[in-house]
């Protein structure tokens, strides 16, 4: 039997085709030495810009959590928790195709400089407040909304910096790297946001994020790459939204890419807004044990991008991106009906290893199939499919208040999976 060779898993998602042997988690690891992988994290520009999304993701969880708990603690109120999640979302929704276009017309090298710069004054100012003693839930809905306007811009700005300078074929190996970062934080920021609000309140929590903000901006401005385009050649930013959205129509994959993040945003992401209303009305937690709760689902999502790194190859995009999304709904009732912590966190942990392919595919997807000059505003469309979660927070924020977060769970994951059903005509061509 003629014997394949074995590659590094940045290059199996990039190839494009061909069957890869099942490897093991320690491959993985070594990839981040050798292969694609390897040869990225030597470029130093790749690095910044890697450092930066580091800085931004632990930022983006460790806030989530922080104040979500702060926000039910003062209010007891499982609705204005979403809501506040909502918040962050819904530039997403409103400005994500805007940002997409605009993108084609600025240097990108500034505007993350800027976008850094201004989260960083964010976090300085509420940990101001915070120490005063005069911090209020509409002070985190303010600087919510401004949070969810820098990660509008992240798709557009900095992840095709990413892709300027990794290249086509390299793509697909930057992204997976750059989302098992993402996932990650998903397992750090919680549990650091859970600890230092035990220990320091909520002003010690916005302090770290100014901390870490401070790294990322000195990461942005030690980048050196800027856009070889001339923004004046640019297409007007209303026309550039229009030829996105009608290249997504004509292209079965890209459209059935985008159907299914609209299903995942509007049906199971949302969810996780509860995590901390049930780790201390079900479960009986603290702070510092609903951190740990929460970091779960970064655990089990960067165990799903080991996995994925390892075993993806283009034959099972569909399955890894549908499938993660399917699973991740068949887990949320096994969570919201926990009656124990241990049971709660072995939901989120398979909850997120099944969100890893799902997060890996839709940028990868949208990059590989998207033409060459319509990659930034591509990417601004899945932005806008992303930002209809405010729809999602709202509906599971009114439900929790209604019949309890608890009963919530269960009835929008038969909803999701029930989209996915009807859908299926659209998104089989992924």
């Amino acid at each position: 039997m003629r014997r394949r060779a074995r590659v590094g898993p940045g290059r199996r998602l990039a190839a494009g085709h061909g069957r890869q042997p099942a490897g093991s988690i320690l491959s993985w690891f070594a990839s981040l030495r050798s292969g694609q992988w390897g040869t990225l994290l030597r470029e130093p520009d790749f690095r910044r810009l890697w450092y930066v999304g580091i800085a931004v993701y632990v930022v983006r969880w460790l806030e989530i959590l922080a104040v979500g708990v702060f926000t039910y603690q003062k209010t007891g109120s499982a609705f204005l928790v979403a809501m506040l999640t909502m918040l962050r979302m819904l530039p997403l929704g409103l400005f994500g195709a805007f940002f997409g276009a605009v993108a084609d017309r600025v240097e990108r090298r500034g505007a993350l400089i800027f976008i850094v710069a201004a989260s960083l004054a964010v976090s300085v100012v509420l940990a101001v407040i915070a120490v005063s003693g005069h911090l209020e839930v509409w002070h985190l809905a303010v600087a919510s909304f401004i949070g969810g306007v820098g990660w509008a811009t992240d798709n557009p700005v900095r992840r095709v910096m990413i892709g300027q300078v990794a290249g086509p074929d390299r793509m697909s190996g930057a992204m997976s790297l750059d989302v098992g970062t993402n996932n990650a934080s998903r397992m750090t920021g919680p549990m650091v946001g859970g600890a230092l609000l035990a220990l320091t309140g909520i002003a010690g929590a916005f302090a770290l994020c100014a901390v870490l903000y401070l790294f990322g901006l000195v990461a942005a401005m030690r980048v050196r790459h800027q856009d070889s385009g001339a923004p004046a050649l640019a297409a007007p930013v209303l026309a550039g939204v229009m030829e996105s959205i009608a290249v997504a129509r004509r292209d079965p994959r890209l459209l059935g890419t985008l159907l299914i993040t609209l299903i995942f945003n509007l049906f199971g992401w949302p969810f996780t807004s509860m995590v901390p209303v049930i780790g201390q009305d079900r479960l009986g937690l603290a702070a510092e044990g609903i951190g740990v709760l929460a970091s779960m689902d970064g655990v089990g999502s960067l165990l799903g991008a080991m996995a994925v790194g390892v075993l993806a190859r283009p034959s099972n995009y569909r399955l890894l991106y549908v499938g993660g999304v399917a699973g991740f709904l068949v887990m949320m009732p096994v969570f919201a009906l926990s009656t124990s912590a241990v049971l709660g966190g072995g939901a989120l942990l398979f909850s997120g290893f099944a969100q890893a392919g799902f997060s890996i595919m839709q940028a990868t997807i949208i990059y590989v199939a998207s033409p060459p000059q319509m990659r930034s505003r591509m990417l601004g469309l899945l932005t806008v499919c992303i930002g209809v979660a405010p729809v999602g927070f709202a509906h599971v924020g009114l439900l929790a208040d209604a019949i309890g977060a608890h009963r919530a769970g269960p009835l929008m994951a038969f909803e999701g999976l029930v989209a996915l059903a009807l859908t299926w005509r659209w998104w089989r061509a992924i």
